[in-house]
């Protein structure tokens, strides 16, 4: 009898070391990080523009997320200017179905603009410019597609051809 008392003890203590329960024990901040972030692509007759943005976001409740993501563009319009572009950016997610995202996205960025001028010598300009998206988007799993919209969008600042901008995001 002691015998198997003693056996269900050690099987128990045993039991208790499983990796189901070391990764119950990882901190569940963690468990609710994903990564991934977006990339965008903007083209047109005389404008071309490429955005990477890698990124993270901590998942508060399957509905709600925010996080943080750098990002890097190449911007050209034809015999106009090209521009690099570089910066940080802060955003929160909503999903108030599976399919269907919100966003809200605060954006700071430098700027290294190069004006081609005409029988002249081009013009180095560099600047910070802020940008304030509200998007949506339409995906399944981890992949969101759709579109996002610039509130302070100004044509004059050569960093975006409209406000208005595709979107694909991706978070693992």
């Amino acid at each position: 009898m002691n015998l198997i008392f003693l056996a269900i003890l050690f099987s128990s203590v045993v039991y208790s070391q499983t990796s189901e329960n070391l990764i119950k024990s990882t901190p569940s901040f963690w468990r609710n990080v994903q990564f991934g972030g977006g990339f965008g692509l903007n083209l047109s007759n005389q404008f071309t523009e490429i955005n990477l943005a890698p990124g993270a976001i901590y998942r508060f409740n399957p509905k709600v997320a925010a996080g943080i993501g750098l990002q890097g563009s190449f911007v050209s319009s034809k015999s106009d200017f090209s521009s690099a572009i570089y910066g940080l950016s802060l955003l929160s997610l909503i999903n108030p179905v599976e399919e269907f995202q919100i966003s809200v996205e605060v954006e700071q960025l430098r700027v290294n603009r190069i004006l081609i001028i005409n029988g002249g010598p081009d013009k180095i300009d560099n600047f910070w410019n802020t940008g304030l998206f509200i998007g949506g988007g339409y995906g399944s799993e981890n992949v969101i597609v759709g579109i996002r919209y610039n509130l302070l969008y100004k044509e004059s600042d050569y960093v975006y051809s409209s406000a208005m901008m595709p979107f694909i995001r991706v978070y693992f």
